[in-house]
């Protein structure tokens, strides 16, 4: 590569204990930047007055990196350095040469404060060592030197890694299934793909990759939970560089729940609680599923499903029967293959029942008798059938006696008495003028006696 005229000043502010870096041991006619340095004479350097200390340089740039590179031109980005020196910064000399010599030349012809540059009308092909400095009156600092050479060819694309949407978040499988993975990338010319876990090279035994010019292929014939981790996948062209991130995560069944106990039983309902699984199956827990069993069917029946607590309460159980329990975890890859179960059995008693018959005060209904309706004065005619009516009230059940003029009449067929429902009545069959008198109706009970008075006529037609 063609050397390049030094900048006198950059010269004259170089320390004398670099000349091999300094842009003053370089001289060529021509530069990778498209131009000589002429040089230009400057008044020699001010000896600093005694006892003035000596200004100090700045420290080095800091992450010198390649931001583009094509057929003909490197763009380069840096940061300032910490320390600009106790006169200031003056500015930054870029300089490159080719890989495998020591033959520096500066690229810019005049010193620069931005901390981006380009460096232009280079040859394809070449492979550059690129280092800057930064520059103030008490010298140059220690370079900054890319890692690597810079490979002198056009990128007619940047590397870019197309992220299919349903890789954005964590992928999910079960174990046993297949992971296969078609990730689309672009880059001119063609770049390199690589593959990394966690950092680490992949396992050839586990996972296999195929890299076409266009995507990516990752493929897991049969996953295992190992399986799961960061996946990284990174699209280079020479220094230029994307990556991206793929998580994948490999479940199964989770463990049963632990300890599953009865708590308490109370009229028709059950009280159970539980631990979680001590194995959750690699994704996170969905819930339980509460099952019971009557003894007498032994048929199991879900009562709870995706319970997020760990305790249940079960209801509208049967009285009289007895119940067994158990309790199923849940992830995305469904239930457990085992579940708790009850060691003990929750039976549902049946209550006792006692009749206990009313306490209450029985009302004492006895009663000495009393006529309610009294007998009423009666005229007949001889020969015709008459008869005398009153009412009595009275408990216990009275006696009645019916008397003809203070005389009881006794078994007479003449006279017939009937008493129903507290109604009293005498029939007199064939009255004569004889049977006509005063008649009296009374009831007797233990508690006492009434009497009433009627007087009867018997009339003899004319």
């Amino acid at each position: 590569m063609p050397s390049k005229e030094p900048d006198p000043e950059l010269a004259q502010a170089t320390p004398a204990a670099e000349p091999a870096e300094t842009p003053a041991a370089v001289a060529a006619p021509a530069s990778p930047a498209g131009g000589a340095l002429p040089p230009e004479p400057q008044p020699p350097a001010a000896a600093p007055e005694r006892g003035e200390p000596k200004p100090e340089p700045p420290s080095c740039p800091l992450h010198l990196a390649v931001e583009d590179v094509n057929d003909n031109s490197v763009s380069l980005t840096w940061k300032a350095p910490e320390q600009a020196g106790s006169t200031g910064l003056d500015g930054y000399l870029v300089e490159c040469c080719r890989d495998g010599t020591e033959d520096w030349e500066a690229a810019n012809k005049e010193l620069f404060l931005s901390v981006r540059y380009t460096i232009r009308n280079l040859t394809p092909g070449d492979r550059l060592q690129i280092r800057v400095k930064a520059v103030n009156a008490g010298g140059m600092s220690v370079p900054a030197v890319l890692e690597q050479p810079v490979v002198i060819r056009e990128i007619l694309e940047h590397p870019k890694i197309r992220v299919p949407r349903h890789l954005r978040q964590t992928y999910i499988r079960p174990v046993g299934e297949a992971v296969n993975l078609l990730i689309p990338f672009q880059g001119q010319p063609r770049p390199q793909v690589s593959w990394s876990k966690d950092g680490q090279p992949l396992d050839p035994k586990r996972v296999t990759v195929r890299n076409g010019d266009r995507d990516t292929i990752f493929f897991i014939r049969k996953a295992e939970r190992s399986d799961s981790g960061q996946y990284q996948l990174s699209v280079k062209i020479d220094r230029l560089e994307d990556k991206a991130t793929i998580d994948i995560r490999v479940i199964e069944q989770p463990g049963p729940p632990e300890n599953l106990k009865l708590v308490d039983v109370w009229g028709f309902n059950v009280a159970l609680e539980w631990s979680p699984p001590k194995d959750n199956g690699n994704a996170a827990l969905k819930g339980y599923t509460v099952q019971k069993s009557d003894r007498k069917s032994g048929q199991w029946f879900t009562v709870v499903e995706h319970c997020p607590r760990l305790s249940c309460t079960v209801s509208d159980l049967i009285i009289g029967n007895s119940y067994s329990f158990r309790v199923f975890s849940e992830n995305a890859c469904g239930h457990s293959a085992v579940a708790a179960v009850t060691t003990e059995l929750a039976h549902i008693p049946k209550p006792e029942i006692v009749y206990q018959p009313e306490k209450y005060l029985g009302r004492d209904f006895s009663e000495a008798p009393k006529f309610t309706q009294p007998l009423a004065d009666r005229s007949t005619t001889r020969g015709y059938n008459t008869q005398l009516f009153c009412c009595v009230r009275a408990f216990p059940k009275p006696k009645i006696i019916w008397l003809k003029n203070q005389m009881e009449i006794r078994e007479d067929p003449k006279y017939i008495a009937v008493i129903n429902e507290g109604v009293c009545s005498l029939e007199i069959r064939k009255p004569s003028p004889f049977d006509g008198g005063v008649y009296t109706c009374k009831a007797v009970n233990p508690l006492g006696e009434a009497s009433v008075d009627c007087r009867l006529d018997v009339k003899v037609p004319q």
